[in-house]
């Protein structure tokens, strides 16, 4: 039941709704039959009829069902399965549909044969749909909303419509293809939706009914099997029950509309060209769906040939397809050549596995922007995607390998970071500032939002009782790139070195500039200052990072790192380790002096200054420390993680 479920009107257990599809000629001619059997047992319902069809609606048989209470709907366009073969026809159809919808006075629209686009729906004028169902495998598109209560499908501007999916089985399935002889499976579901308190909306066509003029042909059954549901109804749960047409229904519940609430869990994938153990941001999601009882399963990189290729982690399935790189990455070939190997590998393995078991939604996370491509035969069966950007590409690749923004190559990734926007359905960014470069030339506002970096505090939180060794260690976590600074931070601990002779700089990660960095520790004679460790599981990182007695995030401002936000600034804060940043762009947006304590981007000296500030003076230590652990709880993964899973399942609702 949602959330905000008020009940029915008048403390009813449940609400029922009857509904008729009108497919052809045939259909047409037993509504009034129909009609007048709905009424003996007590019933109105609503007649939903093809506006060009192979039949013409007579404007009095509308006119007639509207004057005995009936309800008169919309039925598709043409009822010949094309009706979403691409959104481009589907706005054109709009126009006429919306046409027939004015013409006949009409509320509601229900798609032939169930098939559902809603978010396409936006260009109807409607106040309901009735194109999906609670759970129906035996339709061409089953992929079911799980729910026997109506949701509202919010759209632009604050409009939107009510869902109404059908909670019972159709009659065609029912007695056509299955081959039921009597109503016991409705009222079996029945019963289920009453203890349930939800609503029971069947869709009964006229088309299959035979009502005993002649004898009953194959692709008819007895209508006395409808009309025995209806009386069980009627005498059984006399007094139990709401029985309003389609838009009485809608209008009670627009009134609050009630967001859709799941009964299953959701089957999501996610890809990531990362080692899913140290990647946070990548586990944080993953997690938080697992928590609530989706089935996850991750796509990503072994560190090394000791990692196993499949093995759950806090309840999430990571399938490992290939192992991290060694090559040398400033190749621009190196680079690339594993990216593709990971690409055609993700995409071959969803493929696979998509067919045994659909999936509801594939979140994908770059680097590389076309990777979200590995996702096309999920979201060709209805899947919907979600593109994650970590870093944006183009201005990444070019610091990486110092190129102009004119260049060839950055001009390329700009086009593929526009058709990669296009192929997902919505996507996500790491920060206000690419935020706002992004929609500018790859999407529209209203298919982005930005997630931050936000910190999981139940694996980065301050531990108690650290044991020191004697040592003052300045430690920084993350890649090893020039962008990062590193070897700002090396050459300023010579400086800290005179004046803390204990002070060591651990660093964990790896990257293109592990030989550069090690050579240049040989070079000041700071071999045994500065160690480098590999990169650890985000559990046991967090652990070695509340020993620390100082973070470190020293990145160029000149560089990809002047709009590249840092989780680790937040990880420090939460662990309530003081952190000496950068003053680039992207962290004096988020973050201020009271918190965090500045330096000069690019300046070793300025740097080393800021450290020997940080780790001599206890005044202005302990003070960052105060505000950095209330600013961390305030701004944690906590209290962000709700709006994620909304997001989730407002993607997967339609």
């Amino acid at each position: 039941m949602p959330n905000n479920w008020p009940g029915w009107p008048e403390g009813k257990k449940f609400a029922f709704v009857l509904t008729h599809d009108v497919e052809g000629s045939a259909g047409l001619g037993k509504c009034r039959q129909l009609m007048r059997l709905d009424r003996q047992a007590g019933f109105r319902s609503s007649f939903n009829f093809v506006p060009e069809g192979e039949y013409t609606v007579p404007p009095g048989l509308r006119h007639e069902l509207r004057q005995e209470g009936f309800e008169v709907g919309v039925h598709d366009l043409h009822h010949d399965g094309k009706l979403y073969r691409s959104l481009k026809s589907f706005s054109a159809k709009s126009k006429r549909i919306n046409h027939y919808l004015r013409k006949w006075d009409a509320s509601g629209f229900r798609s032939g044969f169930m098939h559902h686009e809603l978010e396409w729906l936006h260009d109807l004028e409607i106040q309901y749909d009735m194109s999906t169902f609670d759970t129906d495998p035996f339709e061409s598109q089953p992929d079911g909303v799980t729910t026997i209560f109506p949701f509202w499908v919010t759209g632009p501007n604050g409009r939107g419509w009510m869902e109404l999916p059908y909670t019972l089985p159709q009659d065609s399935s029912l007695f056509l293809l299955l081959r039921e002889t009597s109503s016991t499976i409705w009222k079996q579901k029945l019963e289920w939706i009453v203890a349930n308190g939800g609503m029971v909306l069947l869709d009964a066509h006229p088309d299959y009914m035979n009502f005993g003029a002649n004898p009953v042909a194959v692709n008819e059954y007895p209508s006395a099997w409808y009309q025995e549901f209806l009386e069980h109804v009627a005498t059984q749960y006399a007094g139990q029950f709401w029985h309003a047409l389609p838009r009485e229904l809608a209008a009670y519940c627009a009134t609050f509309r009630p967001a859709r609430c799941y009964n299953v869990p959701k089957r999501i994938g996610m890809i990531t060209h990362s080692v899913y153990d140290s990647d946070n941001r990548v586990r944080r999601y993953a997690e938080a769906l697992s928590e609530r009882g989706d089935i996850i399963e991750v796509v990503s990189l072994k560190r090394d040939s000791r990692q196993p290729d499949t093995e759950t982690i806090n309840g999430v399935h990571v399938h490992r397809v290939q192992q991290r790189s060694g090559k040398n990455e400033k190749k621009r070939s190196a680079f690339l050549l594993p990216l593709l190997r990971f690409w055609l590998v993700s995409a071959v393995w969803l493929a696979r596995h998509n067919r045994h078991h659909r999936y509801d939604l594939i979140h994908v996370h770059n680097i590389p922007d076309f990777m979200v491509f590995a996702a096309w035969h999920p979201r060709m069966t209805g899947a919907r995607i979600i593109l994650d950007i970590h870093d944006i590409v183009p201005e990444f690749y070019a610091s990486k390998f110092h190129l102009s923004a004119d260049s060839l190559g950055v001009k390329i990734l700009k086009l593929v970071e526009r058709l990669s926007a296009s192929f997902a359905d919505h996507v996500i960014i790491s920060n206000h500032l690419w935020y706002k470069t992004y929609i500018t030339r790859s999407a529209p506002e209203k298919k982005c939002s930005v997630y931050v970096n936000q910190v999981d505090q139940k694996v980065f939180y301050r531990r108690t009782n650290i044991v020191k060794n004697g040592k003052v260690v300045i430690l920084f976590p993350g890649g090893l790139h020039w962008h990062q600074g590193l070897d700002i931070g090396i050459r300023a601990l010579v400086t800290v070195r005179e004046k803390i002779p204990q002070a060591q700089f651990h660093i964990y990660g790896d990257g293109n500039m592990k030989d550069e960095l090690v050579a240049l520790t040989g070079e000041l004679g700071l071999t045994d200052k500065v160690r480098f460790f590999d990169p650890l599981p985000a559990p046991q990182m967090a652990q070695v990072m509340a020993t620390a007695d100082l973070g470190i995030v020293p990145k160029r401002a000149d560089s990809f790192g002047n709009e590249a936000y840092s989780t680790k600034i937040m990880e420090f804060m939460s662990l309530g380790v003081p952190v000496v940043v950068s003053s680039t762009k992207i962290d004096r947006y988020y973050f201020d002096d009271t918190v965090v304590q500045f330096f000069e981007s690019g300046n070793h000296e300025a740097l080393a200054t800021a450290m020997l500030d940080v780790l001599c003076q206890k005044e202005l230590r302990d003070r960052l420390v105060n505000n950095s652990l209330q600013y961390a709880a305030t701004n944690s993964w906590n209290t962000k993680k709700s709006d994620y899973l909304k997001l989730v399942d407002s993607l997967a609702a339609n």
